[in-house]
């Protein structure tokens, strides 16, 4: 029988944690400190899995139910609900922004309080706003020159050559630490103020003979 909100909130924790089914793989589990949260269970190449949903109240019966009919969706797609789940969490923390944090945060005992100060100063105002919540991997030449163009339009071009080489240290780390491909040339290579925006060695056209 499905479940309801009275019969969720009349239950009582127990000493041992208990399940209500609501069908179709949602239930929703009590544990002894009160805790209540969502579980949606399914199988997928013969194997059972179990996704959350959050935690009751925070996600009320009729919000877990939709999720629950997403994720059935994605399955009849032949979609792993959690899988998907799992990239999509990788995604965003191969965000430009949550990269050039974990940078930062490595830099700050290196660098005197300065110039840390001004590395930060310049990557949260000038680059986050545009870049910040891109995936890095995903980033090109012509996204970064477009930032920098902004930056010079100031008449700010020493900044601008700054915030390139900053942007092109967040950029190495990334590639050290696989959250961007070596074969991906870097965006800075490409782009820059002043004009050296012309395009990478490799592609330029060859002189006429």
């Amino acid at each position: 029988m499905p479940l309801s909100e009275t019969v969720i909130r009349q239950t009582k924790a127990e000493s041992k944690a208990i399940k209500l089914f609501d069908g179709r793989g949602l239930f929703l589990i009590i544990k002894p400190n009160g805790a209540r949260g969502w579980r949606f269970k399914y199988r997928i190449d013969g194997r059972e899995k179990l996704l959350s949903f959050g935690v009751y109240p925070d996600v009320p019966l009729k919000l877990a139910r939709d999720r629950r009919e997403a994720a059935r969706q994605q399955l009849a797609s032949g979609i792993d609900p959690g899988t998907k789940r799992k990239a999509e969490k990788v995604a965003q923390g191969n965000t430009f922004e949550a990269i050039a944090r974990e940078w930062l945060a490595l830099q700050e005992p290196k660098l005197a309080p300065a110039t840390f100060a001004k590395a930060t100063w310049t990557l949260e105002t000038l680059i986050f706003p545009g870049l910040g919540r891109r995936p890095i991997a995903k980033i090109a030449a012509p996204d970064l020159l477009a930032v920098l163009r902004k930056i010079e339009v100031r008449g700010t071009y020493e900044t601008a050559h700054r915030a390139k080489q900053r942007c092109g240290q967040v950029f190495r780390y990334a590639i050290a630490t696989g959250r961007r491909p070596r074969h991906h040339r870097r965006p800075t290579r490409c782009a820059g103020p002043r004009g050296d925006d012309e395009p990478c060695r490799r592609h330029r056209s060859r002189p006429r003979r």
